[in-house]
This record gives structure tokens, sequence and C-alpha cells, in this order.
């Protein structure tokens, strides 16, 4: 009976131990990462500083050499931590049966790496991983979800998800960009969205598309271009040029050349600076980065930081998700290129509700026309 009783007891509390929630836990925190796109890609390494600012600063991650590994590595290993991240690359190997490989991978390390969390960065993780992970005992937290985090069906409602998921999305402030850029040319009445045919490009499209329904915009929306061909995107563009004021720049990190290959977000960007002479607003600060002459930017940086925090919430507070609501953070910076409105022909120094300044053009300077 003593032994009955004794084994009994182990898988009783071996039972407890692997249904006990991993914020709940102790022992060496285990935090993995997914991130949907490339390490190239400036939204990826915006929102990843400001990930690393946040571990660093909620006491995670000790110091900035740490930072330095991590960046360079995808790995780091301290006395109170181990992370470890995987890329996806959805923005360049976008078809299903990519996708899909992508996926078996990241979950294949995601079990093997046993984590106590799992951070999600926007939402082809969130979409595609993040459907293994709903109600399990590990705790999900995304960032640089587009507008509607309820729309995955992992969380019950925005100030109390409900489950094992929460996390910070995005909620685009495409009327600002368009409102600093009538301020620059009092003169524009029209504009058309420039996008590929990406998740990303589509989830943007569409809100704009409904502000400009809704009368919200200073602008007039003339015209939408969604296409994931580089040559029809730049036949598109210059096809637009003479027929509107300004242009949306949306998205193009997943444009395909005429033999399927992808083509570099920066050379397609580079071509536009180079063949388009209209104004244009961003959604985000990497695209100022790249040569847009501006974006009231919906901050990756701030992404990145805010899921940070809440894994200070879980991971330290032990708090649970299920109770921590999912945010959107304040608006960035209202950010210029001086190089493209030096191309443009305006002086935008004078500006003073201008709070940044990018001088060059990353797109530029690696593919000069």
């Amino acid at each position: 009976m003593k032994l009955l009783r004794s084994i009994a007891f182990t898988i009783a509390t071996t039972c407890l131990f692997l249904l006990t929630p991993a914020w709940c836990k102790e022992g060496k925190i285990k935090i993995f990462v997914v991130s949907s796109y490339h390490p190239e890609y400036l939204w990826s390494q915006d929102t990843s500083k400001g990930l690393c600012a946040a571990l660093k600063d909620f006491k995670f991650i000790d110091n900035d050499q740490q930072i330095a590994e991590f960046m360079k590595n995808d790995f780091l290993e301290t006395e109170r931590v181990v992370i470890k991240k995987m890329w996806m690359d959805t923005k360049r190997k976008n078809k299903k049966n990519e996708i899909a490989a992508t996926t078996a991978n990241v979950l294949s390390g995601i079990e093997a790496f046993d984590p106590d969390l799992v951070f999600l960065g926007d939402d082809n993780a969130t979409n595609f991983i993040g459907a293994h992970l709903v109600n399990t005992g590990v705790p999900v937290i995304f960032w640089g979800v587009d507008f509607n985090p309820l729309a995955y069906g992992y969380i019950d409602a925005i100030e109390h998800p409900g489950h094992n998921v929460t996390g910070v999305y995005q909620s685009g402030y495409f009327k600002e960009s368009l409102e600093v850029l009538k301020k620059i040319f009092p003169s524009l009445k029209t504009f058309a969205i420039l996008s590929d045919d990406s998740e990303t490009g589509r989830a943007k499209t569409k809100a704009i598309v409904k502000l400009a329904h809704e009368g919200r915009l200073p602008l007039q929306l003339a015209d939408q271009v969604a296409t994931n061909s580089f040559s029809e995107w730049q036949d598109r563009a210059l096809e637009l040029q003479p027929r509107v004021d300004a242009i949306f720049v949306v998205n193009h990190g997943s444009l395909k050349d005429d033999n399927g290959a992808s083509v570099d977000s920066l050379k397609a960007g580079a071509w536009y600076l180079a063949n388009i002479r209209k104004p244009e607003a961003s959604p985000e600060k990497q695209f100022v980065q790249e040569g847009m002459l501006l974006s009231v930017d919906d901050s990756g940086f701030k992404q990145g930081y805010e899921a940070g925090r809440i894994a200070d919430l879980i991971l330290h507070q032990k708090k649970s998700p299920a109770d921590i609501p999912v945010i959107t953070p304040t608006r960035g910076a209202v950010i210029i290129n001086r190089q493209r409105a030096a191309m443009l022909g305006v002086n935008v120094s004078s500006k003073d509700f201008i709070e940044e300044f990018i001088d060059k053009s990353s797109a530029l300077e690696k593919y000069p026309q």
C-alpha cells in the first residue's frame, strides 16, 4: 500500500507540474521569440530594439553587451535567462507551402526549447504559430498585430483576454500622416494607395479605405493598388503619377520579379524614389528610413517595448495573461526624410511640427539610381 501511495503521489505531482502554467514555475527563465519576417527588414530591427530595451529595463538582460550578443546570434544564455529567436521570413517566403514548412519548423523549435514564454512578432507569427499555442500552458505575447487582435480568436476581449494570450497591436496613424502631408503641401487634394498584396498590406489598405469612406481623411482617395508583381507595381505607380496629387506607400516587402524571385524592399523603394515625383506618406519609420517623405510613426520600437513590459508582468510579477489587457501604444514621432524633401523641392527644416528628421535614404544608398 505504501508503494502504491508513493506511485500515486509521484503521478499526481508530475501531472500537477505539467498542468501548471509556465508563469507560475520557477528556475532559469526560458523565452522564445518568433519574428514573422527577416533580420534585414527595418521594421523587425525596430521592434527588436524595443524588445531588447524592455528586457534590459525589466531585468531579464543585464547590459548592452548581452543585447548585442542576442541580436547577433539570436540566442543568449545568462545566469537568469535563456532566450532563443527564430525568423519566419514570410515577406520573402510567402507561398502556402513555404509558410507551412516554416510553421512546422518553428513549432518544432518551440517544443524542443520548452519555453516559459513565447513572443510572436507581427501578424503571420501570431496567426500561424499562435493557433498552436492558444489554451496551452505557455503564456504568449504578440506584437505588431494590425488593428484587430480579436480577429484571430485567441482573446475574448481587449480588456480581459481570458486565455494564455495577450499583447500589443497597431492602431495606425494614417489620417495623421496625411494631415502632415497636407500641412507641407496645402494644395493637395487627391491620393492613391500603393501596396503589395501581403497580409500587412491588405490590412493597412483596408483601414485607409475605411477612413476614406467615413470622410475622415484630408485628401480624397482616388485609387488603390495591391499587387505582389514588381513589374505591375512599377507600371501602376507610373500610371498613378499624373492622376493623383500624392501617394500613400503602404508596403512593398512581398514583391516578386517576373521569375518569381523576391525583390528586396529597398530595391523597390529605390526605384520608386527615382521615378515618382509625387509627395508620399507612409505608415512607419522604416519607410522614412528607406527614403519615403514622411510618417506619423506607428512605432515598431514601442510595439516591442510594450511586449517586453508585459513579459515582466507575467514572469516577474506572476500575473496571468488572461487578466492583462491588450494595448496599443501612443504614436511615435512625426518623421521627415530630408533627402526626399530636397528631391521634391520642399524645405522642411523650419516646420515646427516635425519631431524627427532622417537625412538619408537607405534604399538609394544600397541601390543608387
